[in-house]
């Protein structure tokens, strides 16, 4: 079974809005160290005396966005979620307005979607196990 990423949300009480998981989302799979450019995303409830919440990917099994997607850009992974194939994408950005999540991020430098293909990344560098990775390869 594929990977899929499933936050521990009772853990999320220790995240102090580092964005770790961000950055190193970015620099393993879009070589940037821009936060912008994680499949991941961190913000708070509702200003910085509030929790923080962590937004990405859910791994669908029927995914709202691979329906929504005009070209076909967006197949399903085995495990949940989709798999962007770039060359087919056109930059519509449908599948970010369809997302149930809101999960799916948009690079506005290449004009495509950073989706979560659940590498994990993000949960083995939390520094506090605000992230865990369940499935496929723990």
């Amino acid at each position: 079974m594929a990977k899929k990423g499933i936050l521990k949300s009772e853990q999320m009480a220790k995240c102090l809005g580092c964005f770790t998981c961000m950055s190193v989302c970015a620099a393993a799979n879009k070589k940037s160290h821009a936060p912008n450019k994680a499949a991941i995303r961190v913000r708070t409830i509702g200003g910085m005396t509030t929790k923080f919440i962590a937004i990405f990917c859910n791994g669908c099994k029927d995914p709202t966005c691979l329906k929504a997607c005009p070209t076909d850009a967006l197949v399903k992974r085995e495990g949940g979620g989709v798999v962007l194939v770039q060359d087919e994408c056109i930059g519509c950005r449908v599948c970010e307005t369809a997302c149930a999540a809101k999960a799916i991020n948009f690079d506005k430098d290449t004009k495509k979607p950073i989706i979560c293909h659940h590498c994990g990344i993000c949960a083995k560098y939390c520094p506090h196990n605000c992230l865990k990775i369940t499935g496929g390869d723990e």
